[in-house]
């Protein structure tokens, strides 16, 4: 029997995930004022780092395995914060509180500094139609 190869890892979808969510968070920046495209963006990141916190588990359940438990707490640690912002971003898109919504994306190119995306990339707009499916997701 031959091995299976997954070539859809939790890392290269987290990676995949990342570069949409600095994309996003540049898209954001350009947006004037709150709108259909704005939510869709908010939503998208909200979105996103949902599913980016939810990779950690399966990235590090090898490494706990074997008993790498410091390098597998170590990871956990450098990806909590994607979790936290989500939470906020959650609930200030269901709050429709924009002030706090352009404080916490204006934190997350801190977090996103080693994220490069060049000008020709094949991501499109991930983000859109991600309002549709935030409200039946968390409404």
């Amino acid at each position: 029997m031959s091995r299976i190869i997954n070539p859809d890892s939790a890392g290269k979808e987290r990676n995949r995930l990342i570069r949409g969510v600095a994309l996003a968070v540049r898209e954001a920046a350009h947006q004037t004022e709150p709108g259909d495209e704005s939510r869709d963006l908010v939503a998208f990141i909200v979105l996103a780092l949902d599913i980016i916190s939810g990779t950690i588990d399966n990235s590090i359940s090898a490494w706990e395995k074997r008993g790498y438990w410091v390098k597998a707490d170590k990871f956990r640690m450098e990806w909590a914060w994607a979790a936290d912002y989500a939470e906020k971003l959650r609930a200030s898109l269901v709050a429709n509180d924009w002030n706090l919504i352009v404080r916490i994306t204006g934190q997350l190119p801190q977090k996103l500094h080693h994220v490069t995306v060049r000008p020709g990339n094949h991501l499109g707009k991930p983000w859109v139609g991600a309002w549709k499916h935030f409200l039946n997701q968390y409404k």
